[in-house]
């Protein structure tokens, strides 16, 4: 009987083989009664300290744990061999549901992949959508990468830039590099990567100023994080430099730097909803056989914000849901 139950608990959740569809839990899964019990959640993200988009997505979690009566724990790191244990960790808890952003898929695989084998369902987030399905989850929310990056750089031709600089803050992050490949194709002029360290600003700084000073010629830069795009405002201004300035996510300074004309736009992938949405299917997953896509991610993104509607963003962003 113990070995019997061993084998349905391993069973349950989405196959790993099926990059198009998803599964129902099976009806003897662990936590599908009928009734809501109220679960426990681990969210473990790639975020690091201090990072505000992060903060934003925890307190989406946090909110949807409240709304639902389910115990929401948040965890991130953005080391992935430290990302990889606290997942581990999350599994020897026997929580009932996993929230997994991957930065860096491969690193993930196998502890996603135990915790599917254990029967715990997944949703990854934010990053590593290409390689969702195929780990295991039963769905992933976030915007994507390559959509939004084509976007932004579409804006930057059609405000008549040439040469366009695209600054990625993480090494080993796909989505970041998915970005500039992305801007680069809508774009269509000139683009330059400039690899920096979000953990050492000045540095990040001193890159950026360095790079506009040595080639005048570039007219746009795209930042992928708005605590770079701070960085790069200052940059622009101690390079004595011209260049159009936009930038992926929001916090309260760029909504400042969008009123004031330092920031042309930003691409806003409302991270509230990437920490809300994953706790929802969850929690209908386990309660009621429930999934959300039919294989295919929930886009969040892109959304645009400047001087048209950073009014009304902006009064969000003040209270922690943009």
């Amino acid at each position: 009987m113990a070995a019997l139950a061993l084998t349905a608990a391993a069973c349950t959740g989405p196959t790993a083989t099926s990059p198009n569809a998803t599964a129902a839990p099976s009806e003897t899964a662990k936590g599908v009664s009928g009734k809501h019990n109220g679960y426990r959640f681990a969210v473990v993200t790639h975020g690091t300290a201090g990072d505000m988009f992060w903060n934003v997505v925890k307190n989406g979690a946090v909110q949807a744990g409240k709304d639902l009566k389910d115990k929401v724990s948040y965890y991130s790191d953005g080391d992935p061999g430290a990302q990889s244990k606290l997942i581990d960790n999350a599994v020897a808890q026997h929580v009932d549901g996993l929230v997994v952003s991957m930065a860096n898929p491969p690193a993930l695989k196998a502890s996603i992949q135990r915790a599917v084998q254990a029967g715990i369902p997944v949703v990854t987030i934010n990053s590593g959508e290409e390689q969702s399905a195929a780990y295991g989850a039963i769905g992933h929310v976030g915007q994507n990468e390559s959509v939004a990056g084509e976007a932004a750089g579409k804006r930057f031709a059609q405000a008549g830039k040439h040469k366009l600089l695209c600054v990625i803050h993480e090494a080993g992050n796909v989505g970041q590099n998915q970005r500039c490949d992305g801007a680069a194709k809508g774009f269509g002029g000139t683009t330059k990567r400039l690899q920096v360290d979000i953990s050492n600003p000045t540095d990040t700084r001193a890159r950026i100023q360095g790079a506009l000073q040595a080639d005048p010629s570039i007219d746009a830069v795209l930042t992928l994080n708005s605590q770079v795009a701070a960085l790069a405002v200052k940059a622009k201004a101690g390079a004595n430099a011209k260049a159009a300035i936009a930038t992926f996510d929001l916090n309260a300074d760029v909504v400042n730097e969008i009123k004031g004309g330092q920031l042309l736009f930003a691409v806003d992938q409302q991270q509230y909803e990437q920490g809300y949405l994953p706790i929802v299917m969850l929690s209908l997953y386990l309660n009621n056989g429930n999934t959300v896509g039919g294989g295919k991610p929930v886009l969040t993104g892109p959304a645009f914000v400047d001087k048209s509607n950073v009014n009304t963003v902006g009064q969000y962003v003040d209270r922690g849901t943009r």
